[in-house]
This record gives structure tokens, C-alpha cells and sequence, in this order.
């Protein structure tokens, strides 16, 4: 991965609460697991940035040698990695996804 690339990654996250990798975009994602991890997001209303690494080839082999994890969709709270679709369907599923972005501070907008 080239510099450019990696202070890309590093400055999203670093500058967005909540960031989510992934293919396609939140309106119309190109994969399932893409489509899947929105509407979780979407469903506990969380705000977040999405970036299609569809759209930069760079941004799709560097966000996944930058986590040291294999698949998209990558999801990064407060600059934290927390995971991927099954992951975070676990933590939904679970009722510990709520908890955990309340304690990381992120504001949930129909709570």
C-alpha cells in the first residue's frame, strides 16, 4: 500500500466517528454483506461515512492489509476497528451493538 494511501485510510477515520469500507455505496451497495451491514447501521440510526472501495482500486487492497482483515465491509468506530458484517450481525443480534456505540460516545438518531 503507498503512503498516499495509507494517510488516506488513517485521515477518514481519524476524522469521522464512525467510517464504513465497503462495496457500492449506503443508497445502493454491491454486495450483500455490504447491503446487510447498512441497514444494521441504519436500523440503530447511526450516522457514518461510507467510502466505495469499488471506486479505488488502491483503497480496496489498502483498507484490508491497513486492518489486518481479509473482507469488506470493515466497520471503524472512533478510530477503533471493530469488524465485519458477521461481526457486527453478531453484536446487533446480540443487543451489544447499541451498547457499545453508546459507550464510544456516538449519538444514535432515533434513540
Amino acid at each position: 500500500m503507498s503512503d498516499t494511501t495509507h494517510d488516506r485510510i488513517a485521515s477518514d477515520i481519524a476524522s469521522n466517528d464512525v467510517v464504513l469500507y465497503m462495496k457500492g455505496t449506503p443508497v445502493f451497495p454491491q454486495c450483500g454483506f455490504s447491503a446487510a451491514t447498512v441497514q444494521i447501521l441504519s436500523n440503530l440510526g447511526v450516522k457514518f461515512k461510507a467510502v466505495d472501495v469499488l471506486q479505488d482500486p488502491e483503497v480496496r487492497s489498502g483498507i484490508k492489509e491497513f486492518s489486518n482483515w481479509p473482507t469488506i465491509p470493515q466497520l471503524y468506530v472512533k478510530g477503533e476497528f471493530v469488524g465485519g458484517c458477521d461481526i457486527l450481525r453478531e453484536m446487533y443480534e446480540a443487543d451489544e451493538l447499541r451498547p457499545f456505540l453508546a459507550e464510544k460516545g456516538i449519538a444514535l438518531e432515533n434513540a
